[in-house]
């Protein structure tokens, strides 16, 4: 049935569709924090959120990444392939920040010779722990092929990233993605692409990011209009 709420996350809603294989996505006015311990209505995310993640999915399409995007039909709205989300978030790390930095005793800013990729368990009930290739094996999540799959898609999907936000003279730092599959089987990248789920920097090492909601660093939808406007001019 169209328009039934399917699921209602931190910073969207997923509603069905007249297509069964298509679900539509409605951005929120919100910003959450610690498994959503922290919670707060910010006017206008919304929109630049879902500006911001269609415009970057949009360009992995056309650069022949696999996604669920299908496209931008309002502010605050999108269509998706649906899929069956695997739970697993995918972080890659070009550089020390966070709570890497944090677990290691590592400066902020520190940059990896190669890029560091991390899997944690998406469960909120258990604060989404971190989780190997084991581990995934044990729990049945996905296959060593998949696994593989999903390295080296997260791993192309970086270097195009870097290349754009570089390009508009912003440093990506690290960033968040999930996969599910389709309704052939086949694993694409899922969820959203926003300063929500990523860090940036500027040049002069200022975040453009929600760190600076984390951190109370300025205002939220400034930041990421600043992004927006950036990315608008690849």
């Amino acid at each position: 049935m169209e328009n039934q709420l399917i699921y209602s996350g931190k910073a969207k809603d997923i509603y069905s569709t007249e297509d069964e294989h298509v679900i539509k996505s409605v951005y929120k006015d919100q910003a959450t924090m610690l498994n959503g311990v922290r919670k707060e209505t910010i006017e206008g995310k919304a929109v630049l959120n879902n500006q911001i993640s269609s415009l970057i999915f949009e360009k992995l399409n056309a650069a022949g990444i696999k996604t669920h995007f299908i496209k931008q039909v309002s502010d605050t709205e999108q269509l998706n392939k649906k899929v069956d989300i695997i739970p697993l978030e995918v972080v890659l790390r070009n550089r020390a920040a966070g709570s890497f930095a944090k677990r290691f005793g590592l400066a902020e800013g520190q940059v990896f010779d190669t890029p560091i990729m991390e899997f944690y368990y998406k469960k909120d009930e258990l604060d989404d722990p971190f989780i190997n290739d084991e581990h995934i094996a044990f729990l049945e999540i996905a296959t060593a092929e998949e696994i593989a799959y999903i390295k080296a898609e997260t791993r192309r999907i970086n270097e195009l990233l870097k290349g754009w936000f570089e390009a508009v003279d912003l440093t990506l730092v690290d960033f968040k993605l999930e996969f599910g599959k389709d309704a052939t089987g086949e694993i694409i990248l899922a969820d959203e692409f926003s300063p929500d789920n990523c860090r940036l920097w500027d040049a002069d090492g200022n975040h453009m990011d929600k760190d600076v909601f984390r951190r109370d660093l300025g205002n939220l939808t400034d930041v990421y209009a600043v992004v927006l406007e950036k990315l608008q001019s690849l």
